[in-house]
């Protein structure tokens, strides 16, 4: 258990240090190719595959390339099963600060992401 919770830990900043760097390598490491990052927009639950997300962050300046900050916390992580993981944490690519839920499932052996649920609160 300490392992998996250690491994989840490490997958959860890698996931920190691509999103902050805009290092789609990284992040897809993480987030299993299945996976899908889901928000809600104007009252409508807004799926988005990973692979447009990272096509999308790619195409931006990273936090990291624009001398920002970084701004992340894990807040908690729940070991539910041997094979599957909650993970919720802060991060932020200002102005937009996020509070993100991953779900993490042990696939072959690792930990990865398999769905992204998450809030955003823009800040001036």
């Amino acid at each position: 258990m300490t392992d998996d919770i250690s491994a989840i830990r490490t997958a959860a900043n890698t996931y920190l240090d691509g999103l902050h760097e805009g290092d789609a390598d990284k992040l897809a490491a993480v987030f299993h190719p299945t996976s899908t990052l889901t928000y809600e927009k104007n009252g409508v639950l807004t799926p988005l595959p990973r692979d447009q997300w990272l096509r999308e962050l790619s195409s931006k300046p990273s936090a990291k390339a624009r001398g920002l900050p970084r701004h992340e916390e894990i807040l908690q992580i729940d070991l539910a099963s041997p094979t599957t993981a909650f993970v919720k944490l802060k991060c932020a690519i200002p102005p937009s600060f996020f509070t993100d839920y991953l779900c993490f499932l042990k696939i072959d052996g690792k930990w990865q992401v398999a769905q992204k649920v998450f809030a955003t609160e823009i800040r001036d």
